[in-house]
């Protein structure tokens, strides 16, 4: 497996959420407090814990960018995908805790009418998470950094939470303040279901899982070599940002050994291409 200089940048994208979360978590939970929104508080408190979140994948990033040692042949590069599994638990955990909180309330039947002006914080931070979202999810597609793909979902949660938060306030605005709980508890339902689908995400690559479409893509492309008669098996899976391939094919059983040596050279080029496959295995076998 080459090098890359990828991690460093994907950095970038986890100092960013790190501290846009820190600037909005503090506004949101002083705002919420002083116009008693609860979806506002809510908000504020689940991007208290983004920021736990944020460092684990900056930490974990700066983990995988470590070069091979004798005791990790292979790199760092799962440090990434472990990264999100951590990120993934402190979210399941606020989540149930804003949850918990706000279905108390509404059984209680305790809740304030919050000031207006708290929709306007709710938006203004819908529309700054909106922004992180879209570099994140663009710096990650550039440096296919598992992790940063994970904080850009977590990005998107949060815009559309906030987006929650300020209908929360609107409803309130219009006499009907119960709303606010109610979206609370619908925010902690989202933060909880985000954090699901990057905990399977997280463990499905962990266990070595792979998509089948991206298989079927790999051998329609080793097929397209003249050279190869039939592409025995594929296997595939995940080391942090890289895809690493085990690959059978038949080829005539004439081909000297220098020429199934520039067959497998060609079919690793064509794979990294067309692909951004870094690492294969080339097993060859007689037709």
């Amino acid at each position: 497996m080459g090098t890359t200089n990828h991690p460093p940048k994907a950095l970038k994208g986890a100092i960013l959420s790190i501290t846009t979360y820190l600037v909005l978590s503090i506004l949101k939970v002083v705002f919420g407090i002083i116009y008693n929104s609860e979806a506002v508080l809510a908000d504020g408190f689940n991007n208290t814990t983004d920021i736990i979140a944020s460092i684990a994948v900056y930490i974990g990033i700066r983990i995988a960018a470590l070069p091979r040692d004798a005791e990790h042949k292979y790199g760092h590069a799962k440090m990434e995908t472990l990264a999100a599994l951590v990120a993934s638990l402190i979210m399941v955990a606020v989540g149930v805790f804003v949850l918990l909180n706000s279905i108390a309330n509404l059984l209680r039947g305790e809740y304030v009418e919050p000031n207006p002006l708290a929709a306007v914080v709710a938006f203004l931070s819908a529309l700054v998470m909106f922004g992180v979202y879209a570099y994140n999810t663009n710096l990650a597609k550039k440096t296919r950094s598992l992790a940063l793909k994970a904080a850009a979902k977590d990005n998107l949660a949060d815009a559309m939470i906030s987006i929650g938060a300020t209908f929360g306030v609107l409803f309130a605005y219009f006499k009907l303040p119960w709303m606010d709980t109610v979206l609370a508890v619908l925010i902690a339902g989202m933060i909880i279901r985000t954090a699901i689908q990057i905990f399977l995400d997280a463990t499905h690559q962990l266990s070595d899982g792979f998509p089948p479409d991206l298989v079927d893509e790999y051998e329609e492309t080793i097929g397209e070599f003249e050279s190869v008669k039939e592409v025995r098996e594929i296997k595939g899976r995940h080391l942090g940002n890289h895809v690493m391939l085990d690959v059978t094919i038949a080829v005539d059983g004439e081909l000297t050994v220098d020429e199934a040596h520039d067959l497998c050279d060609e079919i690793e080029r064509k794979l990294d291409e067309r692909h951004a496959v870094d690492s294969v295995h080339i097993h060859i076998e007689p037709a």
